[in-house]
């Protein structure tokens, strides 16, 4: 059976992530979160549960800046910080999503010396703009496919014009309930 690949950046949060994790179970899915590492340190029973449950758990960042802003030292630095945060929380990246999917010409090489690899995303829900679930669903539905790798958010992330995740809970029930309806598998990254 074909997968489809839901994806999470900014939590985890402790009142949306384990929302999220409830839908996902109800669907039998597994999914990829993006943790911002301080994130993920203040609330480790959560990030266990991340684990427990099934869930692949990829780097986010340590600091949530745009890598192109930044130079390589910098770069080294907040991917060495982010890395030890989450090993603290009993987390092994292998995946890493840069903020905002921005990419500097150092990125690659960070990447490698880390042995993470760098993921983006095919279909973007903007859920950080705070639209309904069924406004989402009906925007990305056509690119709802097999090999999708779908970037919703369980946190709140600079920029966000939301304050919570409401509608992302949402649209992840209806995403679950269309990809049973196509004999699609929710499922991580690896």
């Amino acid at each position: 059976m074909a997968s489809l690949s839901l994806t999470f950046d900014d939590g985890p949060d402790p009142a949306w992530t384990p929302r999220l994790l409830e839908v996902l179970a109800g669907a039998g899915a597994r999914a990829t979160f993006f943790s911002i590492a301080s994130r993920a340190a203040a609330h480790p029973a959560l990030m266990a549960q991340v684990l427990s449950d099934g869930h692949e758990v990829g780097l986010h960042c340590d600091e949530h800046v745009r890598h192109s802003t930044r130079d390589a030292a910098w770069g080294r630095a907040d991917t060495a910080r982010a890395l030890e945060c989450l090993r603290a929380v009993g987390v092994a990246p292998r995946l890493w999503r840069t903020p905002w999917g921005d990419l500097a010409p150092w990125t690659a090489d960070v990447a490698a010396e880390y042995g993470l690899r760098i993921v983006g995303w095919t279909v973007d829900t903007h859920d950080w703009r705070g639209d309904t679930a069924r406004a989402m669903f009906d925007a990305v539905r056509p690119g709802l496919q097999p090999g999708a790798i779908v970037l919703a958010h369980d946190g709140v992330g600079p920029g966000a014009r939301r304050t919570d995740a409401r509608e992302t809970v949402g649209f992840v029930t209806l995403a679950a309930r269309h990809a049973a309806e196509h004999e699609l598998v929710l499922a991580s990254l690896t």
